[in-house]
């Protein structure tokens, strides 16, 4: 509780860390508000909305948040973004643009016991007419039986839940509870933005120790992650280094940041999505740009290769087999060789997927055929194709009939392969590209001689 339920500005200093930061200066200069050796990104903390940079299609006059501010309403709401974007520095400032008491909970060190603790204090605060604010910090680790003990409390308005989540809604919260709050997505910050927070730092600290093009170095290191960067910064400050550091002596001193990438989360399928897009799109570059996203980022090169594969026979199929050749092959290269060397070989077989001549035909006949036999259930197969291993198969038909195709001059009989209840069909297409041109040429041949034989 803050006295009267409401917080003011000047309690923004007590929390530590911020997301993202002003625009401008603020009125009040920060250092009379925060002690000096406050870490710099606390210093740097926006005091209203906005002063927030990189969301400026949420926080601005005609964003989500904008309107609902302007308005003086809150509604329920998930934002979600990547790290270092702003999510809880704006959850704070909301409850104080619309007068609203800020409860804080974070799933990581939060159990049952502080849910109901905040949701008493939420009652007994709309007792006296003040509405609750409750900020849940990665909400998406809450199991779904805690979430659902969400719902009554948000239905009967007794506290505007704001979610924090890195992970996709979609998959991380239940559907009962997404239903009931506005999701909101949070943008990375763009390398303008990233240099905008920079230079509030330098006006505060002074100019970092680095030429224009490790300054630029920085600002790239900091993969989206405005908090992180400002980490960085501050480290850079604390050395009290004399020289300016070129980009090479920047990388010895400072550690790159790791890029973001959950194997079992959206991170992985995102990439992978990518990854097999650019291949089926024959972006050799973009394919290997991908492909080293996920190996540098720690992926299993099993997985990779299992998906190379699967590549192959739905994007190229017979319009290159070698295709299927090269990724078994680059298989068995990595299970013989290991990490790093054999991913080299998964290298070259996504090269060549990607240069590979392309089509689905293979993968749309699957579908359709598959389709047919589930739509024709347990139709028999002609009895002259039918195998007579027993008298009784025999006398009653089973075999009568049948050529055998390489008796025939030209090897080919022109025998009527499909059920009699069923009219021929045609599942495989083969395309103009690669190898399927030569079976293109082999189809129509042995149509005309079926057309002659029959």
């Amino acid at each position: 509780m803050f006295g009267d339920g409401k917080m003011p500005k000047h309690t923004l200093s007590r929390f530590t860390m911020a997301d993202l930061f002003a625009n401008d200066p603020p009125q009040t200069p920060r250092t009379e508000i925060l002690r000096e050796d406050a870490p710099l990104a606390d210093r740097l903390r926006p005091t209203s909305l906005d002063e927030v940079i990189g969301q400026d299609h949420l926080t601005g006059p005609d964003g989500a948040i904008g309107r609902m501010v302007a308005a003086g309403r809150l509604s329920s709401m998930i934002l979600w973004g990547p790290p270092g974007t702003g999510k809880t520095t704006i959850a704070r400032l909301l409850a104080d643009s619309v007068g609203m008491r800020f409860e804080s909970v974070s799933a990581v060190f939060s159990g049952v016991a502080d849910l109901k603790k905040a949701f008493a204090a939420a009652d007994k605060a709309a007792e006296a007419g003040q509405r609750t604010l409750l900020f849940v910090d990665e909400i998406h680790r809450f199991n779904r039986a805690q979430q659902d003990g969400f719902l009554p409390f948000v239905e009967r308005g007794t506290v505007t839940l704001v979610g924090a989540t890195t992970e996709n809604p979609s998959f991380a919260l239940n559907a009962a509870l997404l239903s009931r709050a506005q999701v909101l997505i949070l943008q990375r910050l763009d390398r303008k933005a990233l240099g905008h927070l920079l230079g509030r730092a330098e006006e505060l600290e002074g100019p970092l120790p680095l030429t224009a093009e490790a300054r630029d170095a920085l600002i790239a290191s900091a993969d989206g992650d405005g908090r992180f960067l400002l980490n960085q910064a501050e480290t850079l400050y604390n050395a009290k280094i004399e020289e300016q550091l070129d980009p090479a002596a920047l990388g010895k001193f400072l550690q790159r940041r790791v890029a973001v990438y959950d194997k079992d989360r959206e991170g992985h399928y995102n990439l992978i999505s990518a990854l097999h897009k650019a291949v089926r799109g024959s972006d050799v570059q973009a394919s290997l740009y991908y492909l080293a996203r996920m190996l540098t980022a720690g992926e299993e090169p099993r997985f990779l290769a299992r998906r190379l594969v699967r590549m192959a026979v739905e994007d190229i199929g017979m319009a290159d087999p070698q295709a299927l050749v090269q990724c078994m092959a680059a298989k068995d290269a990595y299970e013989f060789l290991g990490s790093p060397e054999g991913e080299l070989a998964l290298v070259q077989a996504c090269t060549y997927l990607a240069t590979a001549p392309k089509s689905n035909a293979v993968y749309k006949a699957q579908k359709a055929s598959y389709k047919s036999a589930k739509e024709t259930g347990s139709l028999m197969p002609p009895q002259n194709i039918l195998n007579a291993p027993t008298k009784l198969m025999k006398d009653i038909g089973y075999g009568s009939g049948y050529s055998y195709d390489h008796d025939a001059e030209d090897g080919f009989s022109g025998h009527n392969y499909w059920p009699e209840e069923m009219e021929p069909q045609r599942y495989y297409e083969p395309v103009e590209r690669g190898f399927e041109r030569e079976v293109t040429k082999r189809l129509e041949y042995w149509d005309k001689l079926r057309r002659e034989r029959e």
